[in-house]
């Protein structure tokens, strides 16, 4: 399922195969296995076999991979002795000395829960300060779809389950205290008690100085389960455990505790009931269509009628409001030629460049295929080759090397610091796009992967920092990409697609955008123009979200991605004329806004809903021949230019509507 990536899918990594090797000496008993120091966190292992005393009963987490690659952003667990090996070679290992309970007076010991969920009791006179261990580390992966050069220092991590906030968030690391669920409380798998207890592991990182402890709570819950795992991701919603507690009964521990990964949990066989999900998934990977409070319908007569200056359209509003309306989303249509397309674009794309195992990482467009390029894009890219035509468009667009196309070590350079929005992202992770299966499960592949990248990208730019716009297209971005190649796709954004402008403070890029839209409404479309201004309907009220989220919440996915084909290709101009698009939709089509009925409820309420297009290709076309209209196009730059001047005269606030 969507847990970590399995090492066998790397044979032709040759680097790799030299630090899997490396690593198998550690398996054999080597203790001169090569240690590297970090500044972030590591974790230690010991074959040491679990305690068990009372409500302090314990087992071991085992890791969620068997291989030496956890592939995961946070490395630094160094696998101990299999279970096999243990008990094969190795005499028992004595149990460990049961914890002893608090006896102190006055207020009774606070209660602290795991990242699995395991109750652990405290003084409250511990120390809350970490205690280091030795650095530890073992051969990182070049080729793991969430790997990091990360590993650090080590403490047990607790949260506690009462408390106001900043108790619940407290560190403690008493040292015999370990992250551990108790090993008879498994789920349907295979997974042998016996084996779950013949090893133990403490896991944390490091908080920086000033970090606010919830926000480091945050950052090792993940950065833990990147390692553990989660059982049943894209299947299960898993276990809350940063935006609310773990509850108090020992269900509610229970519970938490067997939602953490095993190794058997990539190797188990799917259930039926697992294998039917999968089988009602929609081709893009959805499992439910997302709930929306009005679906219209962009009718595909706007479309056949070119965009030319019209006074005022004559459809009745009364004769087209029902069929405005849709009860649901409908589901997505299998596009057209899908295979004739697929045969195009290989002959579209060429690799530029590979890594040492020979995959190829990064692609370029055909010089004999070029002047092609635009049209096929426009009629839409196949979704096989969706991941190679956006990497090749940024990088044309972008005017970047094959080398900066290529991931970076920024992005993992950027985990190892806290950032002031990772609360803020964590509250927003779990809602972003969540009907989707790889962002279906709490702590699931995709959520961890989707927190890190939003993580990295908050502290690229002090300037815009992170807002909530940010996480539907880094999941867009993330259904294609690898985490690091998402990022380096978020920066290149930021940098060459004046993505920066629209999220810095103020949003400066979103106001000169709706200025250059109000000015094509004025010249195309007067009496709509006049009847925002007669109805008080500033631009800002309803197309914010439009640009904020790049039409992420206002169209079917299947949509969206079309027009991020055209919008890697074209730039900012795109999602200007898709705002257009709808204005002009439901005029001509619709006649909604210009109708003697219409008030500011009505026209708001319709400009604020999911658009859904009758023919997509009618809509796209109709799109193309708007992008290619140099008239229009040249237009909108003296309008992008004319807006800067009055920002720069500071008669900006009077220009818009």
């Amino acid at each position: 399922m969507y847990g970590d990536d399995d090492n066998t899918s790397w044979a032709n990594d040759s680097p790799l195969k030299d630090q899997l090797g490396a690593t198998d000496l550690m398996y054999q008993g080597v203790s001169s296995a090569r240690r590297e120091s970090s500044t972030y966190y590591s974790a230690t292992a010991n074959s040491n076999r679990s305690s068990h005393s009372g409500a302090a009963q314990r087992a071991s987490v085992r890791s969620g991979s068997s291989s030496p690659d956890a592939s995961s952003p946070y490395i630094g667990i160094e696998e101990d002795v299999s279970a096999a090996f243990h008990d094969a070679i190795l005499p028992p290992t004595p149990p460990d000395k049961p914890p002893q309970r608090y006896s102190g007076g006055g207020s009774s010991p606070s209660k602290f829960v795991s990242v699995d969920g395991t109750l652990d009791v405290a003084s409250p006179q511990q120390s809350r300060y970490l205690s280091p261990s030795p650095p530890m580390s073992r051969p990182s992966s070049t080729r793991s779809h969430a790997s990091s050069v990360l590993s650090g220092h080590t403490s047990a991590i607790q949260r506690s389950s009462r408390g106001p906030p900043s108790e619940r968030a407290s560190v403690m690391t008493p040292p015999s205290h370990h992250i551990s669920r108790p090993s008879s409380q498994t789920t349907a798998t295979t997974t042998s008690p016996r084996l779950l207890s013949s090893r133990r592991s403490d896991l944390s990182i490091t908080p920086s100085a000033g970090e606010d402890p919830d926000s480091f709570h945050v950052r090792s819950t993940y950065a833990q389960l990147d390692i553990l795992g989660v059982k049943g991701d894209g299947i299960e919603d898993g276990v809350e455990r940063t935006r609310a507690r773990i509850g108090n009964s020992r269900e509610s521990e229970l519970k938490a505790a067997n939602a953490i990964g095993d190794e058997y949990e990539r190797r188990r066989d799917l259930t039926p009931q697992e294998l039917q999900m999968l089988a009602s998934l929609d081709r893009y990977g959805f499992f439910s269509a997302p709930s929306h409070d009005r679906l219209v319908l962009l009718p595909t007569t706007a479309f056949l009628k070119a965009l030319s200056r019209i006074s005022r359209a004559g459809t009745s509003a009364s004769a087209s409001a029902s069929a405005a309306t849709l009860s649901s989303l409908p589901p997505p249509r299998p596009p057209l030629r899908e295979a004739d397309r697929m045969e195009k674009w290989s002959r579209m794309l060429e690799p530029r460049s590979r890594d040492g195992g020979g995959n190829i990482q990064t692609w370029g467009i055909n010089p004999a295929k070029q002047h092609k390029v635009s049209r096929r894009a426009f009629k839409g890219i196949p979704d096989r080759w969706r991941s190679a035509a956006w990497s090749a468009f940024i990088g044309n667009f972008a005017h970047v090397s094959r080398d900066q196309l290529a991931p970076s070590s920024d992005y993992h350079k950027a985990l190892e610091i806290h950032s002031p929005y990772d609360i803020q992202i964590d509250l927003d992770v779990p809602r972003t796009i969540n009907g989707h299966v790889l962002f279906r499960t709490r702590y699931g592949l995709g959520q961890r992967s989707l927190f890190h990248v939003l993580h990295s990208f908050s502290l690229y730019c002090d300037r815009c920092g992170y807002c909530q716009g940010m996480g539907p297209i880094a999941a867009m971005l993330l259904c294609y990409f690898a985490p690091e190649r998402a990022y380096a796709s978020l920066v290149h954004l930021h940098d060459a697609y004046h993505m920066h402008d629209i999220f810095s403070p103020g949003f400066p890029g979103l106001l000169e955008s709706i200025y250059v839209q109000e000015r094509i409404i004025e010249e195309m479309m007067p009496a709509v123009y006049e009847a925002f201004k007669k109805h008080t309907i500033s631009t800002t009220s309803y197309a914010t979200k439009w640009y904020i989220t790049l039409f992420a919440n206002s169209v079917p996915f299947q949509t969206h991605l079309r027009l991020w084909d055209v919008f890697l290709l074209e730039g900012p101009d795109l999602f200007v004329i898709v705002a257009v698009s709808i204005i002009w939709a439901t005029e001509v089509g619709l006649a909604h806004i210009t109708t003697d009925s219409a008030n500011f409820e009505t026209v708001l309420s319709l400009l604020s809903s999911f658009f859904v297009p009758e023919d997509e290709d009618v809509y796209l076309n109709w799109i193309a021949k708007v992008a290619g209209n140099k008239k229009i196009r040249s237009a909108m730059q003296s309008w992008r230019a004319e807006w800067k001047k009055l920002v720069a005269s500071g008669r900006e606030g009077d220009a818009l509507l």
